[in-house]
């Protein structure tokens, strides 16, 4: 090995070793902020949005417009094969309750009841690495619209 390479290799490991002790460092005690995803959300913004789901691949059992859906009681949505993991991205100014497969081999149903943020939407995110079905359902009983996002 030569004296580059031994240069090289020490300066590999310091970077590693520095990159570790600043993420022990740096993180906080809690539970965390869901509404502020850190690191990992700010990376996943660089790449811009490329992995969300297509709204041209999901087809709805209920009246849709464009990418809007609307329904009462509930609504089934039906995502074409995305040919690799994208996040389908639902979002409501009311509350709504999603149930979808969890990725992967697991033999899982997640369901999830959104409700808005501080004075924004109701947004859920699901992990789509297949054709899927997803169910929407409204509260009480009540009328939903619900739009397909890119975001």
């Amino acid at each position: 090995m030569t004296g580059r390479q031994k240069l090289l290799l020490v300066m590999v490991a310091v970077l590693l070793v520095a990159g570790f002790v600043g993420a022990l460092g740096l993180g906080h005690a809690g539970r965390g902020d869901p509404a502020d995803p850190g690191a990992p959300g700010w990376l996943g913004r660089l790449g811009g949005n490329g992995a969300t789901v297509d709204p041209a691949t999901v087809r709805a059992d209920c009246d849709r417009t464009g990418d809007v859906l609307s329904f009462v009681g509930g609504c089934a949505l039906r995502v074409d094969d995305p040919g690799g993991l994208r996040t389908l991205v639902l979002r409501s100014g009311a509350a709504f309750a999603v149930t979808a497969p969890a990725p992967g081999d697991a033999d899982l149903t997640i369901r999830d009841d959104v409700t808005p943020a501080d004075g924004g939407d109701a947004v859920a995110t699901i992990a789509v690495d297949r054709a899927t079905e997803v169910g929407l359902g409204c509260p009480g009983g009540v009328s939903c619209t619900v739009t397909i996002a890119t975001s």
